[in-house]
């Protein structure tokens, strides 16, 4: 790599985050590929498949594997995870509602999922009676960064990490695709039967968009935080499914654009 900073430069290698297509298969049938940071495969994949509600539970995966997928020296890649579902367990019919192709950038988007969420997802999110006291929303951007470790090294990773109510760190994924590192805190709570993630936060080291303010509705996650700006179709679906959905999170302010009764203010004179 040439290194240009002002007038120095130099030559010098550098660590870049790793990207590779993850091809999800049911029964030998594929059915999405997600363009991702190998690691946490299978937490991916549980996450994935609960957050688009093909499952509901670790219960409804009889078993998954690794299959054979060889590069051009004839070594595994690791690239293609099979799943079989559990007896009873209905697979979806993805020509009914679109493509499941994910890139790293946006992931799965469109107007089918907008109105299946609606109908999909099995938790009472407006019904959870979190609260989260200002002081202690403000301090998770730091956590979370304190906790990316990759991150330090390559600069390009997303982050998602799973808070209690009270700032303590359950779990944290780093992926290239925002989504990906959603899914992959998703699938590790699904594999520990932690469903639904009542009383949690989500939160995420970009922006707040439709499909992850989906993904926090399906695995039952009343707070989603980010440090960049939602999508008005985030906030839209926030308010529908009764998410606490904050934006701008840095520093000593933020944007609560849905639920903001969960959000414990301080006593203060001066409330502008």
């Amino acid at each position: 790599m040439l290194r240009i900073r002002g007038p120095a430069h130099s030559t010098r290698p550098d660590t870049v985050a790793a990207e590779e297509p993850l091809e999800i298969r049911l029964a030998g049938k594929a059915l999405a590929v997600t363009m991702r940071t190998p690691g946490d495969d299978f937490d991916l994949v549980h996450g994935f498949l609960t957050t688009e509600a093909v499952i509901g539970s670790a219960d409804d995966v009889a078993g998954l594997r690794y299959c054979t997928s060889v590069d051009a020296d004839g070594r595994n890649t690791y690239n293609v995870v099979d799943v079989d579902l559990a007896p009873g367990v209905e697979p979806p019919d993805t020509a009914l509602d679109r493509n499941f192709y994910t890139s790293s950038s946006c992931g799965v988007c469109g107007k089918a999922s907008i109105d299946a969420i609606r109908t999909k997802t099995r938790h009472d999110v407006a019904g959870d009676a979190v609260r989260l006291p200002l002081p202690t929303l403000l301090a998770l951007p730091d956590r979370l960064r304190a906790a990316q470790q990759v991150f330090d090294k390559t600069g390009g990773l997303h982050a998602a990490g799973l808070f209690t109510a009270d700032g303590e760190l359950v779990a944290l994924r780093e992926d290239v695709g925002r989504h990906n590192a959603v899914d992959k805190v998703v699938g590790d709570a699904v594999r520990e039967g932690r469903l639904p993630l009542a009383g949690h936060v989500l939160m995420v080291s970009g922006r707040a968009s439709f499909e992850l303010t989906q993904k926090a509705a399906m695995a039952g996650i009343p707070v989603l935080a980010a440090v960049s700006a939602p999508s008005s179709l985030a906030v839209e679906l926030a308010a529908d499914v009764g998410i606490t959905l904050v934006g701008f999170l840095r520093g000593d302010g933020c944007n609560v654009y849905t639920r903001t009764e969960r959000v414990v203010l301080p006593e203060q004179s001066d409330q502008r």
